[in-house]
């Protein structure tokens, strides 16, 4: 008895030390977020729960952010070999450090078409963009919709508006007191924080940037210039196994958010599935998604996005699109086949 104990203890030990051996073979990706653990995370830590990218042979640790220009920076300093940020952040960060060696390129598209909209409360009397005018408008210094206010403005011929800058958490509630008149920021982010602070949604007016005359482009992982010159395998395995965690989560979101749960224990599961939606909708699977192809962009497209966010941010150089792009570790078109049908 006591030789089968030492036997079987030592035979655990043995496996236990095999799979060490090869859990250390797996490169490690530190991978940083944009922002938060909400319902949009769920493409990211999805295919971690599910083991997609372990089966690639990567260590992929997930991180929350504080905003896409931290993730772009936080890349190109190194400390994340991948992230996921605004693509306007990537351009402004190329143009205004030309200088700098390590600036991160995109790799995929996931949002195709921003999320930045300008909300208003009805009682406003803010109807269409052209209301804006005079108006004051709230958001963080950082928001993307700010930042890319003066491309929306330009477009819609609004006249001067004044901006009250504050910290993410009192944007929703200062529009819900009436401290302004409207704000920028993520529809699916701001839409369920305004009803989360009482608003309901049908008092609410969304003036979507795509649906506006701004056809930006939205989030994309970057990679960091160290991975891509030596380990650009690392790179193509972990957009698959991102593409293959992605068809996972567009065809059941409800299942997805489980691993945004794991990961954050005081997420509410009901709003997070909302939110998730809503990202897929609007941002994901959108009408120029299906037209351009998932993960993929349009040249033509791009060229101008690199010319209107250097008009917009003033950058110190002009944006060079071929400098912020690299499609080249993307799947196939074939793989990358994989946005949910269309619902009649």
């Amino acid at each position: 008895m006591k030789k089968r104990a030492l036997l079987k203890s030592a035979l655990f030990a043995l496996t236990a030390a095999l799979g060490s051996a090869a859990q250390a073979q797996n490169t490690p990706i530190r991978f940083q977020l944009d922002w938060r653990f909400e319902g949009p995370a769920a493409f990211f830590l999805l295919p971690v729960a599910k083991g997609y990218f372990r089966d690639a042979k990567l260590d992929v640790n997930v991180d929350a952010g504080t905003g896409s220009g931290a993730a772009v920076q936080r890349v190109a300093s190194g400390s994340y070999e991948m992230g996921f940020a605004d693509l306007a952040a990537l351009m402004e960060f190329h143009a205004n450090n030309p200088d700098t060696l390590n600036k991160p390129v995109a790799v995929m598209m996931v949002y195709n078409n921003t999320p930045a909209a300008v909300m208003a409360l009805k009682k406003s009397g803010i109807r269409t963009p052209a209301d804006l005018a005079g108006k004051k408008l709230g958001a963080p210094v950082f928001d993307a919709g700010r930042r890319a206010f003066p491309i929306f403005q330009k477009a819609n011929a609004i006249p001067g508006v004044t901006w009250v800058s504050m910290d993410p958490p009192l944007r929703e509630t200062m529009l819900a007191r009436g401290d302004i008149d409207a704000i920028t920021g993520f529809s699916f982010t701001s839409l369920l924080n305004l009803e989360a602070r009482g608003v309901k949604l049908d008092d609410v007016v969304t003036l979507p940037y795509p649906q506006h005359g701004v056809k930006l482009y939205g989030n994309v992982i970057i990679a960091s210039p160290r991975l891509v010159r030596e380990n650009p395998a690392a790179i193509k395995a972990f957009l698959a196994a991102f593409t293959r965690g992605a068809k996972d989560v567009m065809a059941n979101p409800d299942a997805a958010i489980d691993s945004v749960k794991a990961r954050d224990g005081i997420v509410n599961v009901e709003l997070e599935r909302r939110r998730l939606k809503m990202a897929i909708a609007d941002a994901i699977a959108s009408p120029d998604a299906r037209a351009e192809g998932f993960g993929q962009v349009n040249p033509g497209r791009l060229s101008l996005m690199a010319s209107q966010v250097s008009d917009a941010f003033s950058t110190k150089t002009r944006v060079s699109p071929e400098a912020v792009w690299n499609g080249t570790f993307l799947p196939t078109k074939a793989e990358l086949n994989i946005l949910p049908p269309v619902k009649k």
